[in-house]
């Protein structure tokens, strides 16, 4: 991205609109929300956004439409239906329970696989800049892995998912929070390192998304300065996990500690004034990411 082009208006409508649209998320919060941030399948589309030479803003997008409430909701369909056919085989079939039942996980695991290639491929055709995941280049991935789906059946997955989803699927991203807040604290007179911070706190983003049960783990801990929080302690922060503008400022927070930590009272008051997250909370988020940095160095 370049940094100081834009309009002072157009960055205010555009944080405006991005801190009503979190808001309007947070307030309908399913309890269901982060199962599919699975470091495991965050890894996957990482690795296979990579692999394709996709951009950074696609895997962000791949794993939030995953996550959405909307794809949760298919797997609950899909898993039902699946059991249906599964009975439906069981009662006519002399083989028992048991082949029916690894026959019943074989089944969602394949449909799970195929239904997120399907997420990093469209969320790939929302990109202005890198390369789109065409069907030959996803079927040819699918096959590496043992599948046999045809080109009718992934163009299937896909419009199903578009379907589940009501083609709500340009969705943001914490990493279109943390490019705007970039943008205002430029604005506002922070003479930071554009360039090298972006880079940093895609990296820090990165971590974050790969490390995230043990980083809010730790920041629940140090919130309520209590090793051991309650079961409901852990219910009530789903809120905070799934608060993007709070992740999108402990991350810059994080980075520019790293990077300048001269300024990073200046940015972290200025974070605090732009978004209204308190100064105490993004600097516990930095100390909660920077503890597990520590315990994870970059190899050699």
């Amino acid at each position: 991205p370049v940094f100081g082009r834009v309009a002072p208006e157009v960055i205010e409508d555009a944080l405006i609109s991005l801190a009503k649209e979190n808001e309007r998320y947070l307030s309908k919060l399913s309890d269901q929300a982060g199962r599919f941030k699975d470091p495991q399948i965050v890894e996957f589309i990482f690795l296979l956004s990579e692999k394709w030479h996709l951009d950074q803003s696609t895997k962000y997008q791949a794993v939030e439409l995953l996550e959405s409430c909307g794809f949760c909701r298919f797997m609950i369909k899909q898993v039902e239906q699946i059991c249906q056919s599964s009975r439906e085989n069981v009662r006519s079939s002399e083989q028992g329970q048991g082949s029916g039942g690894s026959s019943l996980k074989d089944q969602i695991n394949d449909t799970f696989v195929l239904r997120l290639v399907s997420c990093v491929q469209l969320a790939s055709k929302l990109s202005l800049h890198y390369n789109r995941v065409n069907s030959d280049t996803a079927l040819q991935f699918l096959r590496s892995l043992k599948y046999s789906y045809t080109k009718q059946e992934l163009l299937e997955s896909e419009l199903t998912v578009l379907k589940t989803l009501y083609y709500q699927i340009n969705v943001s991203t914490p990493l279109a929070y943390v490019e705007l807040l970039l943008e205002v604290l430029g604005h506002n007179g922070c003479l930071l390192p554009a360039k090298p911070l972006h880079q940093m706190c895609t990296q820090l983003l990165d971590f974050s998304y790969l490390t995230r049960d043990v980083i809010y783990d730790t920041l629940l801990k140090v919130a309520i300065e209590n090793p051991a929080p309650s079961k409901l302690q852990v219910v009530k922060f789903l809120a905070v996990k799934e608060d993007f503008m709070l992740l999108a400022v402990g991350i810059i927070s994080t980075g520019v500690f790293t990077l300048d930590p001269g300024h990073w009272t200046q940015v972290v008051e200025h974070l605090s004034c732009i978004t209204g997250i308190t100064s105490q909370s993004i600097l516990e988020f930095s100390y909660a990411v920077l503890a597990h940095v520590m315990d994870n160095p970059a190899p050699q």
